[in-house]
């Protein structure tokens, strides 16, 4: 099927944005990729701004879309429900590996865009992970441990390949793009999970890699 000019415009920011940087690229550049004129870009997102903040919207909305989705599983156990969560989460990223690195990257610097996007996303994906935690502690699946910690930890695992990739490419010759990645990297997680929070009693591991 033949992509409208809108979706070639966001595929061709989401590939600048990620190779060049946001500074770095300009709309003639996103123009001359997507095979459109700068007035089609200005049409649908104005500027450069407003097509970095659709990129924004366009991530953490499939991103908490996957996170509602597996915390409605928190009835079968706070360990199982974690691990569902963060097996959407990983492939996800996986799956949009441009988009997720270029987010995140731009997530780093003081901008009015980040601050929205901590202003909602952030907190709302918050709200799920201390939910489940809580969970965990009232059912007595997880050790006690502080929330905001074990989120700088958990967070630092989710977030990590995709904010320092040529670190993972150059220096570890690891590629989060490829399926084998999601699978690896997901059973360090578990053990993370097994580790760091569980008591280890025996509990069925419910995420599945689709």
């Amino acid at each position: 099927m033949k992509k409208n000019s809108k979706e070639a415009i966001v595929e061709a920011a989401i590939q600048l944005f990620h190779s060049k940087g946001y500074a770095g690229t300009s709309i003639r550049d996103i123009a001359s990729l997507a095979k459109v004129n700068t007035a089609t870009i200005a049409y649908y997102f104005e500027n450069k701004a407003g097509l970095l903040e659709y990129c924004f919207t366009h991530f953490f909305e499939q991103y908490l879309q996957k996170m509602e989705k597996a915390y409605f599983s928190i009835e079968k156990g706070a360990c199982s429900c974690l691990r569902q969560i963060v097996a959407e989460l990983l492939q996800f990223q996986c799956e949009n590996f441009q988009l997720t690195s270029f987010v995140y990257r731009e997530m780093s610097v003081d901008s009015q865009v980040a601050r929205e996007v901590m202003a909602t996303y952030s907190l709302k994906e918050k709200y799920y992970f201390q939910k489940v935690f809580e969970r965990g502690f009232e059912w007595n699946e997880f050790r006690p441990h502080s929330i905001p910690y074990l989120l700088i930890q958990l967070k630092g695992l989710l977030m990590m390949p995709f904010t320092n990739t040529h670190y993972m490419r150059e220096v570890l010759y690891v590629f989060p793009n490829e399926a084998f990645f999601v699978q690896k990297y997901l059973k360090d997680i578990y053990h993370w999970i097994d580790q760091t929070l569980c008591e280890g009693i025996p509990i069925k591991r419910g995420a599945v890699i689709k």
